[in-house]
């Protein structure tokens, strides 16, 4: 249950610009989580969450973006257990996942900060991953893999 409440949470601050615990608590207990705040403070401490200033200026929940060779256990699990295929496309990655999954895989390699690659979009189980060039693609696939296997 713990790891499908901070996939859910990954997804929800991917979403929404959520500013405190409690809009969190409250977008969880919708989605069919019911938690504590101190459930809610431990998940955010453990996927190592920070407050960001908005688009609006307003504070919001983000992964800690982070240049480090280590990737989190979490978004390592998240990726190993959503991705099904990854292909190249030009310079756009597209990952299949399993379904309802797309949301926390781009959350996930968004905060993971990868050389060459701006930005994920995800659907229900797709996320287009747009490389900076197209001859990046297969070095951001093998990344991955890396990532995947626990050798980054």
């Amino acid at each position: 249950m713990k790891g499908k409440r901070q996939e859910k949470i990954l997804e929800l601050i991917a979403a929404y610009d959520i500013e405190t615990q409690e809009e969190l608590t409250r977008r969880l207990q919708e989605e069919g989580f019911p938690s504590t705040q101190g459930t809610i403070s431990r998940d955010i401490r453990e996927l190592r969450l920070t407050k960001v200033s908005g688009a609006d200026g307003k504070q919001k929940y983000a992964p800690i973006r982070t240049e480090d060779v280590h990737v989190s256990s979490k978004y390592r699990r998240i990726l190993s257990e959503a991705i099904l295929h990854m292909e190249g496309a030009g310079n756009i990655l597209v990952i299949k996942t399993v379904p309802g999954m797309a949301m926390a895989c781009g959350a996930a390699l968004d905060s993971i900060s990868m050389k060459g690659v701006v930005g994920c979009i995800a659907g229900d189980d797709a996320v287009m991953c747009v490389v900076r060039e197209a001859d990046l693609v297969s070095g951001v696939i093998s990344e991955i893999q890396l990532i995947i296997k626990g050798l980054k």
